[in-house]
């Protein structure tokens, strides 16, 4: 891909820089590694998926490090936590630029993710996240900013449709906890319904860290709601549930991926039986994980029991070494171009390339359904 005007600009002055600075040579020796920023939500309501999604990272690091790392330098790195909170992230992104840092994996959360953008944007860093999944987050044009996961516009068309076929004739509810994540997942969920001529009969919101949804599970039982689509994290979801079934609300809940996070069952323990989220397919039964799933219980411990947010975000990394090698180079613009411009990188994940946007080209979506403490795929 061509670099737009701006990338180019940014390369020509690095090159002026560097002839400037020619009779400084022996002034400081070149670093000797690639130093990378990780920024994730470690705390916080999405720690859960954080903590995931970091093994995910050391393991690949660890790996491809063993095998003489990125174009022959070792992966160093820099890990932030932003607790999925958008100043945080904002700090967290200029504290990278100040450092020098000129990758960054992540950030977790889309809130997060959409005002950290902007800065790596303006510093010319290059970012990529397995996890962030609103439309905002490429929308704008930003050239260096990449998404190792499918949008919310995706994954909401795939919910929405089912609901509109599988539940055809029966109440529908629409709730969100007005996360850029949550709210948006909702929104597209609704649109698909609309397209297949199913309108909701309920649309509502939560705040994040609320505790008692009596209000709600209240109004949906007035409403004779049969089926709940809930756009948000699993720690409200999971309260919702197990107060709607203490509350004799029998009703079939539909989420997201966040439900994935083994939390959602403590939190909810049998009357989570039957939740049914959607998710990228499940990468840890496929052959190919074995070496991943070994690598990652290296790192985080033998008990360790990874998920997609580890998987997805293994992947970014080797997505990204592999965007150094071909480049020949870890300047960002250089590795801007190999992202956007490389039909097709082996992952744990399976080929991932991305489009125009920086998006991840042709994601794929299935629903699965908690049972018994564990999920698994959904007998719809």
């Amino acid at each position: 891909m061509t670099l737009s005007l701006g990338l180019a600009r940014r390369r020509l002055l690095g090159a002026s820089a560097v002839v400037a600075l020619a009779g400084l040579a022996h002034a400081a020796p070149a670093a000797a590694d690639v130093t990378v920023g990780v920024a994730l939500g470690l705390t916080g309501p999405a720690a859960a998926y954080g903590e995931q999604a970091k093994h995910g990272i050391d393991a690949a690091v660890a790996v491809i490090n063993r095998g003489g790392g990125a174009n022959g330098e070792k992966i160093r790195l820099e890990t932030a936590d932003d607790a999925c909170d958008p100043k945080q992230a904002v700090a967290v992104a200029n504290r990278f630029a100040s450092q020098g840092v000129k990758l960054v994996l992540g950030h977790l959360c889309s809130s997060a993710t959409i005002a950290a953008a902007d800065v790596y944007a303006d510093e010319g860093i290059v970012m990529i996240t397995a996890s962030a999944t609103n439309p905002a987050v490429t929308e704008k044009g930003h050239e260096m900013v990449f998404r190792a996961c499918g949008r919310d516009d995706q994954q909401g068309a795939a919910a929405g449709q089912m609901l509109a076929e599988r539940f055809k004739g029966k109440k529908i509810a629409v709730v969100d906890d007005k996360s850029a994540y949550g709210k948006g997942l909702a929104e597209q969920a609704e649109l698909a319904m609309k397209a297949k001529g199913v309108e909701p009969a309920l649309t509502s919101s939560v705040n994040a860290g609320e505790k008692d949804f009596s209000a709600l599970i209240t109004r949906l039982k007035q409403e004779g709601i049969d089926v709940v689509y809930y756009g948000g994290y699993h720690v409200e979801l999971g309260l919702i549930v197990r107060q709607a079934r203490e509350q004799g609300l029998e009703a079939q809940f539909v989420s997201g991926e966040a439900t994935s996070a083994a939390e959602f069952w403590q939190i909810t323990g049998p009357a989570g039986n039957g939740t049914l989220f959607t998710y990228a397919p499940e990468v840890k039964s496929q052959p190919g994980a074995a070496e991943a799933i070994k690598a990652i219980k290296e790192v985080a411990g033998p008990n360790a029991d990874p998920d997609n947010f580890a998987f997805y975000y293994y992947a970014a990394v080797q997505i990204l070494a592999q965007a150094i090698e071909k480049a020949g180079s870890a300047e960002p613009e250089a590795v801007a171009e190999a992202l956007h411009g490389t039909p097709s990188f082996a992952t744990v994940v399976g080929p991932m390339a991305f489009d125009a946007k920086g998006d991840l080209k042709a994601p794929a979506y299935a629903f699965y359904e908690w049972r018994d403490g564990r999920y698994a795929p959904a007998r719809l």
